[in-house]
């Protein structure tokens, strides 16, 4: 009898035990010992953000403005090429190059149509060199096909390596039956490329007939957030789920995340997506939220400043509208944590070079988190 339980008891925890429990709950904190300034007003969708250093920093605007903001002062950049805005699309990240104080050049991914088709947009990676407040050598590096006039799953975050790369995401396009799962298809994939947009060797399926030779990684929803890991250099991205099924996943070269085939959400509607969780060469994500948070931007704290915080993940949330700190243990989250509670819909949040934490507010422009 003790035999046969012990085998169920395994043959439980082979099918079900792959990925963390969604707990733990997320709580509120027992004291509030942090307040916020904005140092940035009057933005309708910050939807990314970098910083050039403590002073100056970038904020797109979704629409299609990207500022230059110096001692809080913003100024519109001008020659940006052409965003196409249409839904969840148009101007989204902003990042400056590993050696921007020698070349000046920064990376914007964006919606763009540069076709001429009028079959509306996807999205696009581009490169220029800032002279203070205007773009020059303004060059598209990658531009995902086809256009399409869905509004949804555009992605988008841009990270660097150490090793001469740039990654970015593009979600699934509103096309998960198509897009995720093939790699002779754009969407639903995390990109690299060399700096200057070539691409690398040693990619995962150079050398595949018809592949998308610039994927990475495939198989995802819409990623929303992405984070070099401050101590291993891993990439940590989070994605959003459907109705359940947000995801943090940690970017590794070749790996299939599974969406649509295995997923912990369900259809808006209520409706069954998969009853797969977890299937063979498919990658479980280190945690997953049910409900969905809907996250957006991603930070670890590496500064002393803020007391208990240190080497914490930062996770700001459209649906609740509220920035939420995760405490982690062997890549496991061990506590959930509700920071800036009813705060509006937090579209970005980043680490400054002063080691303060910085969030980006729909409606409200960039706050600074000040320790009391």
């Amino acid at each position: 009898m003790k035999k046969k339980i012990i085998h169920i008891l395994a043959l439980f925890i082979l099918q079900f035990g792959c990925a963390q429990d969604n707990p733990p709950f997320i709580e509120d904190p027992l004291e509030i010992n942090y307040s916020y300034e904005v140092i940035v007003d009057e933005i309708d969708v910050p939807w990314g953000m970098d910083f050039i250093n403590k002073n100056e920093l970038l904020v797109t605007e979704q629409s299609g403005t990207l500022y230059y903001v110096k001692n809080g002062q913003k100024k519109e950049v001008t020659g940006l090429p052409p965003v196409y805005f249409r839904g969840q699309g148009g101007l989204l990240d902003v990042a400056i190059h590993p050696n921007f104080s020698e070349n000046k050049i920064i990376y914007m991914t964006l919606g763009a149509n540069t076709e001429g088709d009028k079959k509306g947009g996807n999205t696009s990676l581009y490169s220029a060199v800032l002279n203070n407040t205007d773009l020059g050598n303004v060059t598209l590096l990658y531009k995902a096909k086809p256009n399409t006039k869905t509004a949804q799953h555009w992605g988008s975050r841009i990270v660097f390596d150490q090793k001469g790369h740039v990654y970015f995401g593009i979600g699934d396009r509103g096309e998960r039956e198509t897009n995720p799962q093939d790699i002779t298809k754009d969407g639903g994939k995390i990109y690299r490329l060399n700096l200057d947009g070539s691409i690398p060797n040693d990619n995962p399926f150079v050398g595949k007939s018809g592949a998308k030779t610039a994927v990475f990684s495939y198989g995802h929803r819409n990623p929303q957030g992405m984070i070099i890991h401050p101590k291993t250099g891993q990439i940590w991205e989070h994605e959003h789920g459907p109705r359940g099924g947000d995801e943090i996943n940690i970017i590794k070269k070749g790996v299939n995340y599974g969406w649509p085939e295995i997923t912990y959400g369900i259809n808006y509607s209520g409706t069954i997506i998969t009853n797969k969780t977890s299937a063979p060469n498919m990658a479980q994500p280190i945690y997953y939220w049910v409900p969905s948070i809907a996250p957006s931007g991603m930070a670890f704290s590496t500064s002393n400043i803020y007391e208990n915080w240190k080497d914490n993940l930062f996770v700001g949330s459209l649906k609740f509208q509220y920035l939420e700190r995760l405490v982690i243990k062997n890549k496991k989250i061990v506590k959930r944590e509700k920071i800036l509670d009813k705060i509006g819909r937090v579209r970005d949040v980043a680490e400054g070079p002063d080691g303060y934490l910085y969030v980006a507010v729909e409606g409200k422009g960039i706050l600074k988190i000040m320790p009391k």
